[in-house]
Formats: structure tokens, C-alpha cells, sequence
């Protein structure tokens, strides 16, 4: 296996689902193992040291869910995370099969250990290809506002774009410039839930066109999924603290809490109408309203 065959497999892995609902489990522990193999040299976790931190990273950054489940979701990706890159063992050394029931407490019971491989890990070693091998699973199972917030929990910095132009291009899938433009436009190049419309002479800044249905997941570049946000906006509906209704007003997740009169104006676009688009334009399209809703939004069950 070299670098391109690597990003490839990763290119592959299934975007998993139960029901309707996204399952992104396997990406999640290899992020965090890629974090841990950039800041120790080496990918080796047993269950006990991964339940916990991978766990976090699946209730934070998957669909929402109850809590209760929480603790236990780090089991299945551990399990069942394709051989091709990860070899798990119980405490003798044996080979742990996929069969194994994804129970908790047995995998801390038998000592579960898991490993990626080390033709993945030599590769790995080199900074170009971690990098592209994080983009990829950034770029495949999320969204780009939830990109640096996931990589700055597991410890990677992929700041730095790849010198390998056969690892740039198999490491993205592009995004089209004329949404971005055409979505900006219709909003007047304003923040659909603040009214920011902040400029440098003509030049508008932190204004961004937001996917309502992740680009990632099969939202479509079109107007009906898009709607201009400023950064801070756009980066908490991506993280479920901001939905919306089937009346397109903005909603709050109850979990979100702020003291200072700054973060409590978040609370103030509870109930607030969206900004309507121009005349003539496209409202944003009920159906990936109900994705976010299902898939992102944070409810108080989450």
C-alpha cells in the first residue's frame, strides 16, 4: 500500500447509516488515532483508554442522541473498523474477530487493544500524507466550519496544504465556487439570522455560504440548501447549537449555555425569521431543513 492506495481506502470508507441517520463512528476513531499516532509516534490504544475521548468525539460531533448511549457508541468503530487498517487483539495477543459483540464491558474485560497497521503508520509518519488523510475524512463525513473545531480536539494541525499534488487532488472533493457566489448574492451578502453584513471598503468579510444539508452528506450546491451566514453563525449550525423550524425561523439547542452578554445574544435568535432571499429567489427547501434537523440539531434527548 503507498499514499494514494491509503487515501483511496479512506476515499471508501462507507458513509454509514442507521435508518436515516448518519453514523460517521469509524471516521472519528481513526481522527483521533491519527491524532494520537502525531503526538506519540504510535496509533496503539486498548478500549479502556479510547471509550472515553472517542465517545466524546461521536456525541459531539455525530447525530444527536440520548445520553445514555453515549458511553457505549465508542465500541462499534473499534470493533468493526475495516482490517485493511486496524488490527485489534485481546490481551494474549489473538486476534479479536469482527464477530465479537459490541459489548462494553467485554472489551475492557478481554483488554482490547487495537492498532493501525504499521505499512499505515509508516505512511502516516510523513506530514504531507497525515494531512491528506485528515482533509479526506474532514472533507467525506463533515462539513468545512466543523473542520478545525474536530481537529483542534484530536490534536492535528493539517494547516499546512500538501506538496504531493497526487495527494491534493484524491484527498478533496471540490465545492463549487458559484454556489458560494450565487448564495451570497441572493442574501445581499448579509448574515441571514444577524443582519451582518460587515465590509473592507467594498469587499464584504465574514460572510460564508453555509450548506444546510452538508456538502459532505449530499446536499446539493444549490440555493434551496444554502443560506449566507457570518462565521460565527455558520459554525453553530453546523455544530446543532442553531436549527431551523419548518417555518424557517431559527431555533437554540437547550444545550447551549453562555454567560456573557456576548454568547447570550445567541439566545435572542430564538423564534427570530430568517432573512428572506431576493425577489423571486428560492426559500431554503423544507426537505434539508428536516436533515438538519434529524441529523445536526441538538436537542435536549441529544
Amino acid at each position: 500500500m503507498d499514499s494514494v492506495e491509503l487515501l483511496d481506502r479512506l476515499g471508501r470508507l462507507r458513509r454509514a447509516q442507521v435508518g436515516a441517520v448518519r453514523v460517521p463512528h469509524k471516521p472519528l476513531l481513526l481522527l483521533w488515532l491519527f491524532g494520537r499516532f502525531a503526538t506519540t509516534g504510535s496509533s496503539v490504544a486498548s478500549y479502556a483508554d479510547a471509550e472515553e475521548p472517542v465517545s466524546r468525539l461521536i456525541n459531539q460531533f455525530g447525530p444527536p442522541v440520548r445520553r445514555a448511549a453515549a458511553r457505549q457508541r465508542a465500541a462499534m468503530p473499534f470493533v468493526h473498523l475495516e482490517r485493511e487498517l486496524w488490527d485489534l487483539r485481546n490481551a494474549t495477543g489473538g486476534p479479536l474477530g469482527t464477530e465479537t459483540p459490541e459489548r462494553r464491558r467485554l472489551l475492557i474485560d478481554l483488554h482490547a487493544t487495537g492498532r493501525l497497521h504499521e505499512h499505515v503508520e509508516r505512511l502516516l509518519a510523513d506530514p504531507a500524507v497525515l494531512a491528506a488523510a485528515t482533509r479526506m475524512l474532514l472533507d467525506r463525513h463533515f462539513t468545512s466550519a466543523l473542520a478545525p473545531v474536530i481537529c483542534d480536539t484530536v490534536g492535528l494541525n493539517v494547516a499546512t496544504p500538501s506538496e504531493d499534488s497526487r495527494l491534493a487532488v484524491v484527498s478533496r472533493r471540490r465545492r463549487s465556487a458559484a454556489f458560494t457566489e450565487r448564495v451570497l448574492r441572493v442574501y445581499a451578502h448579509s448574515c441571514a439570522a444577524c443582519g451582518f453584513d460587515g465590509r473592507i471598503g467594498t469587499v464584504p468579510v465574514g460572510i460564508e455560504a453555509a450548506h444546510v444539508r452538508w456538502h459532505s452528506q449530499h446536499g446539493p450546491d444549490d440555493v434551496t440548501n444554502g443560506l449566507a451566514l457570518c462565521s460565527l453563525h455558520h459554525t453553530l449550525l453546523d455544530l446543532g447549537v442553531l436549527g431551523l423550524t419548518p417555518d424557517r425561523r431559527l431555533k437554540v439547542s437547550e444545550i447551549y449555555l453562555a454567560q456573557a452578554p456576548a454568547g447570550r445574544a445567541v439566545y435572542d435568535l430564538a423564534g427570530r425569521p430568517l432573512a428572506s432571499p431576493r425577489s423571486g429567489e428560492p426559500l431554503i427547501d423544507a426537505e434539508h431543513i428536516a436533515w438538519h434537523d434529524r441529523q445536526v440539531f441538538r436537542n435536549d434527548a441529544a
